[in-house]
């Protein structure tokens, strides 16, 4: 497994946010970067932390952050899960889970003793020169927002 650390160069990635748009890393040097990895659309923990980060965006803006959500939907899946609760963030498609796997967060998982690969619920903080800068690992859902706001007011 990938393991993404603080101090290295994020893995440039290219994922497609809508069916005419790709995004890549390299487009975005200069701007402090939240990436983050969740599992699947409009279920009950991404479903609030997609609304966390659209509520904070005008705040992550103040600071000069750009927030990609990253899972393995559709892009049509993405589309209706950003029209149904407003979404304000960019969501990105990894159907490949290539970025995922680069990442590090596409792990081997297990419930009710059924092992399965999904994604593991991460945040990466990549500085405006393109270096990662915090990582979160299976993060939470409640309060991770403010902790990575919080984070990106601290003076440098």
């Amino acid at each position: 497994m990938i393991d993404v650390t603080i101090g290295q160069n994020a893995p440039d990635f290219c994922l497609p946010i809508d069916d005419e748009h790709s995004l890549t890393l390299s487009s975005l040097k200069g701007k402090s970067i939240i990436l983050y990895f969740y599992p699947k659309d409009d279920t009950s923990g991404c479903t609030a932390q997609a609304v966390a980060f659209s509520n904070q965006k005008h705040a992550f803006d103040e600071v000069g952050a750009v927030i990609i959500g990253v899972s393995k939907d559709t892009l049509k899946s993405h589309t209706k899960f950003r029209q149904k609760y407003d979404l304000t963030i960019i969501l990105a498609s990894d159907h490949s889970t290539q970025v995922s796997e680069n990442y590090g967060v596409w792990v081997k998982k297990s419930m009710y003793g059924r092992k399965y690969m999904g994604m593991e619920r991460a945040t990466f903080l990549i500085d405006p020169s393109g270096v990662v800068s915090h990582t979160w690992r299976k993060v939470k859902v409640a309060g991770h927002v403010e902790d990575v706001l919080r984070v990106m007011q601290k003076p440098s």
